[in-house]
């Protein structure tokens, strides 16, 4: 800062900008209230469909979450400029009083020029009479005293324009488009972010034989406290750098080379390895130069050996590891997934043999409890469940194209699901079990490229409905389970991810449990009307997967040997079937929409599928119990009770009828009134003999008695028909319930009967 900039400062443009960025900041904060109550919640409750339910609903999302985060930036850049307006004021009336003090003690303080400024003493008028020679008013001490008081202004007045300016440039540059979520309540906080970040990039640079544990320990403080602050997370990864982060990490996670930081803080490897892999994924979202360089040269050294001190690790074994918590950039975890395939298919002859093996003397890379962390595929599909977009494009990739080697090209999905040789993995933990993580990774990372939302989640009104992509996907999952059960019954530990996505397809299942031709002639006017039927019995918004009965019900037949891949399902069914009822009972449905003039077909239809559906499913349950896997019907019993607690006050039914079938604006009135009298009703009576059942394992079961699951499964289907018709108002509300109850025994029975049919092979004699 130089003297005369601040001793002659002219502070109304700055005055100015602050007053407008204050102005600025209260027309956002309307602006953002209007987005979220005007723009976003009428989309949520908008009828979407074909490329609107993929497109426009998510657009106007995120649009309105533009506003947000516009809002969210002008606030912050307000107050940086307001606290650096009003600090510099300070200094400059510091530094004016500083000059004028001076003054009065005869002291004269001169700009010289290139920020420089020079202190002096007034001549006196008597010196040529003093003998002594003295020609200063003042003494030396006096001139030194002020020389350095206007230095420390100028200095702390120079730190807080630059700190200023630093981080409003971070600030700005964190996004290439739209505005940045970054919050700072104002310029110090904001500025001491940065300061850490550099500060703890220099400890993780040591060498790790001069890294003590207290260095550790402030690691780990300071990753946890910052993780997910976005100027700390991107200043902290460029400093450290990409190669250096690999270096550090398989340097400091392993015994043999820290033994210090082992030896005194194992069990707290897992926390920094949590820590730092936030820092690493906040800082991918990051759009600066610095951060598309730090991304791309990470991808380049996955298949370079990093500089650990024992050697013998490659880059993708170590960051894979880093990627197991966050939500990572997804255009980066693409073409860090290509890369890595394209490893993973020269170092496996194209799928022929087994890869990454640990041998006994290989370090441990995963601390967060679970598998060794050699095998990179684990920890990489770990970090895809967090990211729906990035593992849905993964999985529908090639892994062998089709070229002149190859007749067929070989998918992502179809490697991994079916013919990947997985390597044995032993636990992280004390135990060093086998571990099954590897495959259970797997399944989470289909369940978040399946859904469209990350795994271990249920759907909410902003998830988009189901696109081209992951449609596609789940007629694979489909197909191959249908082709070959072992595929999940051998690992029935993927189930509950596999019956989070079959109960988030359920219009999608029930239409191919029709039958129904899906794509009729163009001269079959009877088969096209069948169609069309189906279509308005089982809205679908977005991408419909296209499901072969046979298969879709040989998938669910092993789905449902899992207490909970059955539970999922079960009640995402019966949850499903009720908000179908309440849906084309509801009298304001316009006349097009309804799938048949006549009620009683279209209450009928729906409890036959739903029974087809659940009478499959209690074949795989019985299954369980009777054959070889030999599994406790109170397991089961208990999954569906807890499944009440996991989809307790999600969107709709929890298993994505919000995503995938919304009542049209025109049954308003329902929307609004009855709706949700039959479902909530209905899955309460169903929660509570759940519970009942498997707290005092008393009554018969399910799967021992094929009557008593039937009899249930009649019971829920009336109750729903019965509350929906008695709220509309609808004559012979009784009639209803027993159409409904009627068709759902048929359609169990009618499902159980199918699949002996179909599946004769995979069920066992008793």
């Amino acid at each position: 800062m130089d003297f005369n900039a601040l001793y002659h400062a002219n502070f109304k443009l700055l005055d100015d900008a602050v007053s407008d960025w204050s102005t600025l900041v209260k027309h956002l904060a309307d602006l953002k209230k209007d987005a979220e109550d005007d723009l976003h919640k009428a989309a949520n409750a908008a009828d979407w469909a074909g490329v609107n339910a993929q497109v426009s609903k998510q657009f106007i999302g995120k649009t309105a979450g533009e506003f947000g985060d516009a809002h969210t930036q002008a606030t912050t850049i307000y107050k940086i400029l307001l606290d650096t307006r009003d600090e510099l004021k300070t200094f400059h009336q510091q530094l004016t009083d500083a000059v004028s003090r001076g003054q009065k003690k005869n002291l004269t303080v001169v700009d010289a020029g290139g920020g420089k400024f020079t202190v002096m003493g007034n001549t006196r008028p008597d010196w040529g009479s003093d003998p002594s020679g003295n020609k200063s008013a003042t003494n030396q001490k006096d001139v030194d005293d002020l020389r350095d008081e206007i230095q420390g202004i100028l200095s702390k007045a120079t730190e807080s324009d630059n700190s200023a300016k630093d981080v409003l440039t971070a600030i700005v540059d964190q996004t290439r488009m739209g505005f940045s979520d970054a919050s700072y309540k104002d310029r110090d906080s904001a500025a001491a972010a940065v300061k850490e970040a550099d500060e703890l990039a220099k400890l993780a640079k040591k060498n790790i034989d001069d890294l003590s544990v207290k260095d550790f320990d402030r690691l780990n403080a300071g990753l946890k406290k910052y993780h997910d602050d976005p100027l700390f997370s991107e200043r902290f990864a460029k400093d450290l750098g990409p190669d250096k982060t690999l270096s550090f990490w398989a340097n400091v996670s392993d015994p043999q080379v820290a033994w210090d930081v082992n030896h005194e803080r194992r069990d707290q490897l897992g926390e920094l390895q949590k820590n730092l892999g936030l820092t690493l994924a906040t800082a991918s979202q990051s759009d600066t130069a610095d951060m598309t360089e730090w991304k791309r040269r990470m991808v380049d050294i996955g298949d370079q050996e990093v500089g650990g001190k024992r050697g013998g690790l490659l880059g993708f074994q170590v960051m894979s590891n880093l990627m197991r918590v966050g939500d990572y950039d997804d255009d980066f975890m693409k073409q860090y997934g290509k890369s890595l395939m394209e490893t993973e298919r020269k170092f496996t002859h194209d799928g022929k043999h087994t890869a990454w093996q640990r041998m006994g003397f290989s370090p441990y890379l995963n601390h967060m409890k679970g598998d060794s962390g050699f095998d990179p595929l684990s920890g990489y599909l770990k970090g895809l469940s967090n990211n729906p977009g990035a593992a849905t494009d993964f999985f529908n990739d090639d892994f062998i194209p089709k070229d002149g080697d190859h007749k067929t090209a070989v998918s992502n999905f179809k490697y991994l699901f079916e013919d990947r040789h997985w390597p044995h993995e032993s636990n992280s933990d004390l135990s060093r079990g086998e571990s099954t993580d590897g495959r259970n990774n797997l399944a989470s990372a289909l369940e978040a490229a399946a859904t469209g939302h990350p795994a271990g989640e249920q759907p909410t009104t902003d998830t988009p409905a189901h696109t081209p992509g992951q449609a596609k996907l789940f007629e694979s999952i489909v197909s191959s389970i249908s082709d070959d059960n072992g595929r999940l019954t051998d690992h029935g530990y993927m189930s509950d991810s596999i019956g989070q996505i079959a109960s988030e397809y359920l219009p999608d299942i029930d239409r191919a449990m029709t039958d129904v031709d899906q794509h009729p002639e163009k001269g079959d006017a009877d088969d096209r009307a069948a169609w069309d039927r189906i279509q308005k019995l089982y809205p679908v918004q977005g991408a419909e997967a296209e499901l072969d009965r046979r298969e879709a019900t040989r998938f669910l037949f092993a789905v449902g040997q899992d207490p909970k891949g059955y539970a999922a399902v079960e009640v995402g069914q019966k949850n499903y079937m009720g908000k179908l009822m309440e849906y084309h009972l509801n009298p304001d449905l316009p006349e097009s929409e309804r799938p048949h003039h006549d009620l009683e077909l279209t209450v009928r239809d729906i409890g036959r599928h739903s029974g087809q559906v659940s009478g499959t499913l209690a074949m795989g349950r019985n299954e369980a119990v009777a054959g070889p896997a030999e599994a406790e019907d109170k397991d089961f019993d208990h999954s569906v009770a807890q499944w009440k607690n996991l989809i307790s006050g999600t969107v709709g039914t929890g298993v994505g009828v919000g995503t995938s079938f919304i009542a049209s604006p025109a049954v308003g009135a329902g929307v609004g009134g009855a709706a949700g009298t039959g479902t909530s009703m209905m899955l309460e009576e169903l929660f509570k003999d759940a519970e009942g059942d498997a707290k005092e394992k008393a009554g018969p079961k399910m799967g021992e008695n094929w009557q008593f699951g039937n009899a249930n499964n009649m019971k829920y289907t009336r109750k729903a028909a019965f509350d929906t018709a008695n709220a509309y108002h609808i004559a012979n509300t009784d009639d209803v319930a027993s159409w409904a109850e009627d068709s759902s025994s048929k359609g169990f029975l009618e499902g159980g009967n199918y699949m002996q049919q179909v599946g004769p092979e995979l069920i066992t004699d008793i």
